[in-house]
Parts: structure tokens; sequence; C-alpha cells
């Protein structure tokens, strides 16, 4: 972000495929490419980022992750929309533009909660077609400099530009940045919902480690970035998605807007943690290493005892988790999820079937590892039957549970 070239490998995790390139019964006998998962921190500006980069569009043009599957992501871009509300003020007719849009789930809630026009940009044309095509319109192509002059010509200066789960996404964050600048509105923001460096150290969040995420934000380092690309951040507030995210919100260099004292306590909270240190990833590497010996420890003792062992949840995480910790089909015999998208597919690389959540009534396993453990609440929630019935539920991070 700093274009410094003294970068420090810090953390190095197992190679593999794609978090996402899960493969269909006749593909599972292909083995699947692995790719480098090493995290290198940056001693100029303490950021810290992969360098081996898989190109964008094996990664997003054909995409499984659908944010609308999951009812409290639903709510948390309703309460969203209405804070950025709050924020700006009335958006009535005001253009929206999400970067990275997905199914539309965020630009529906501006459309029918507040009036606004909205516009998306997904480079996944499975997902941009579908969203055009429930009245949320959406270009289908990755965001660029040449992208954001074609919005203006055509559709005007939007007065809030949004990008969630997106701004860890891109290589080239300067020119997503020098985009974003030349097509906001004066008054207007840009706001962005990513993965928290800080949760992921103080948690061991290691599984949100992977290809797609190129970038590990912490807010000093975005600081000065924003600065040298005409913007500022006035905002870093904390959110609980993927087990702990922040909502930046930037503003163009002297807008009006004060910056507000989230920024200040983001940067307290990151120097306590020691985010601006090697040692401290090199410590939660150990960490790491001690969490495996947990869970591999609890999982073979299982499996000697003629336990039966699935998965839920088959989320991008739980690539890096089952790679790192060698949870293969013969450690997991099964994986259920309730995206459509994903059930009859089979997990990239090591090609564990997903299946739907209805067969556990059938397969009956006595264990259930919680692969999608930011949703652990309301999946245990929504199968305590399984529970009632003898079933146990295993959450992997922050720490390894027995869930009884």
């Amino acid at each position: 972000m700093c274009g410094n070239r003294q970068l420090r490998p810090v953390l190095n995790l197992t190679p593999t495929p794609p978090a996402n390139a899960f493969v269909t019964a006749d593909m599972i006998a292909v083995e699947q490419e692995v790719f480098p998962l090493d995290a290198f921190f940056c001693e100029a500006c303490t950021h810290l980022q992969l360098l081996d980069v898989v190109d964008p569009s094996v990664l997003f043009s054909n995409y499984v992750y659908v944010s609308g599957t999951s009812p409290s992501f639903v709510r948390h871009f309703e309460r969203y929309s209405d804070d950025v509300a709050q924020l700006v003020g009335p958006l009535r007719d005001a253009l929206v533009l999400d970067i990275g849009s997905n199914d539309g789930t965020l630009l529906r809630a501006f459309k029918e909660r507040h009036g606004a026009r909205v516009l998306g940009v997904d480079p996944a044309s499975n997902l941009a077609a579908a969203a055009s095509a429930t009245g949320i319109e959406t270009i289908a192509d990755f965001f660029s400099p040449a992208l954001a002059a074609k919005i203006v010509a055509g559709h005007g200066r939007p007065r809030i530009i949004t990008a969630n789960n997106v701004f860890a996404h891109v290589d080239d964050l300067a020119g997503l940045a020098d985009g974003v600048r030349s097509l906001l509105s004066e008054d207007g923001v840009f706001v962005f919902e990513v993965s928290y460096l800080l949760d992921v150290v103080d948690k061991i969040l290691f599984d949100t480690i992977y290809h797609e995420h190129l970038a590990y934000h912490a807010v000093r380092p975005l600081i000065g970035f924003f600065e040298r690309h005409g913007l500022k951040l006035i905002q870093a507030v904390r959110v609980p998605t993927h087990g702990g995210s922040f909502r930046g919100v930037v503003q163009r260099a002297g807008g009006a807007r004060r910056v507000g004292a989230s920024v200040a306590d983001a940067l307290a909270a990151e120097q306590l943690l020691g985010l601006d240190r090697v040692a401290t990833y090199l410590n939660m590497a150990e960490r790491i290493a001690r969490l495996r010996r947990d869970l591999t420890s609890l999982l073979g003792k299982l499996k000697s005892q003629g336990k039966s062992i699935a998965g839920f949840g088959a989320p991008a995480k739980a690539t890096t988790l089952m790679y790192h910790f060698g949870l293969g089909p013969e450690v997991i015999d099964f994986i259920v999820d309730d995206s459509p998208m994903k059930q009859g597919m089979f997990t990239p690389g090591l090609h564990v079937p997903v299946l739907s959540p209805v067969v556990l009534d059938d397969r009956r396993p006595d264990y259930l590892v919680i692969l999608a453990w930011n949703f652990a609440e309301p999946i245990i929630a929504n199968h305590r039957d399984f529970l009632n019935k003898g079933g146990r539920f295993i959450l992997p991070l922050p720490k390894v549970e027995l869930i009884a």
C-alpha cells in the first residue's frame, strides 16, 4: 500500500487451491493446483499482505458465495444502509454504487428502505445477471478508473460508494482508490467493510487468510494510504461480521466531516496489541500450531473411538483451515451447507462432498465441526434437534470447544 519493498514473511500457511474452487463429481479425480499462502509484513507502513496473486478472473468470474442466502447478513446490510443514511442524510434519488455487489443484497436495502438509485459492479457474471434480473442493475466487470469514467458519463456521480469484503480482494488498491476519488461526489462518502487484522491476530482467525484476501487491513496503514490518494479516513467502526471487521468511512481530502473518535480508538488498540511489530505475527504462528494440536488431537481420539465426524458450513475460510490442519475426507466424512450453489459439489482440493443439511436426519454423524464458525450461534440454534438426538458440535475457532 505504500510502495515499499521491505516485506518480511511472518506467517507460512499450507498452500491451497483457490478457496472457492469447488468441483463437480466428474472432476474429483483431477488434482487441483495449489498456490503459496504466505503473509508478508511491510516494515515501512506495517501493512500485512499476500505476495502470491491468483488471476482474479479465476477467482471471481463465476462465484459461489451469495450474500442473500444468510438471513443474518441480510439484516446486517439493512442496518448498514440505515447507518449510512443517518450519516449522509436523505438518499431519495441519490446514486449508491456498490463495488463487488454480489447478488445486490446491500443495494436492495438502499433502494427499498431509502429510495436511492442503485448500481452494482461485480465481475461474477452469474451473480451480476441474477441481480439485474431482480431489478438491481449490475455491471459485470472489475472496478477500475476507466470503468469509473464510464459510470460518471452514464449515471452521474454517486453520493455513496460501498465496497464490502472487497477492499481486501484487490491487487491494485491504488487504482481502486483513484477510481473512487474520481467518481465520488464532492460531499459523498466511500464506505467499506473488511475483516479487521486486530481481530484476526487477537482471536487467531488464520483461516480468513486465503487467496481472495490479498490485504489484511488495519487502520494505521490505511490512514497514510488514503492521504496519498486524495482521500481521508474519518471513521473506523468495529462490527461483528466475519469474527470481527471494521467499517471504514472515507471522504475526499478537505471534506467537511470531522474525523471521529473511532479512528484514534482503533490506533490505540492496534498499538496495544502490537500490530506494528513482527514479533506479534511470529507469536501468532505459534498459537496457530497449538490450536492445530488441540483440534487434531480431539478429532483423532474421536475417530479412534469409531465416531463419525461431519462439517457444518463450506465457507471459503474452510479451505485454509482444512488444509493447514489436515482435515481431509479421512477425518470429515461430508459437509452440509445451506447454499444450493454448493450442495452437490466437492470442496477445493480435498474433495469432501457438500450436501444439504436435510441429510443430517439420515446420516446422523456423531459430531459436527462448525467450519462456518462465525455463524455458530444461529447454526446451533437452528439444529437443536441434532443435539437433542445425541449429536455434538465442535467449534474449531477461536478456541476448540465441544458443545453438547
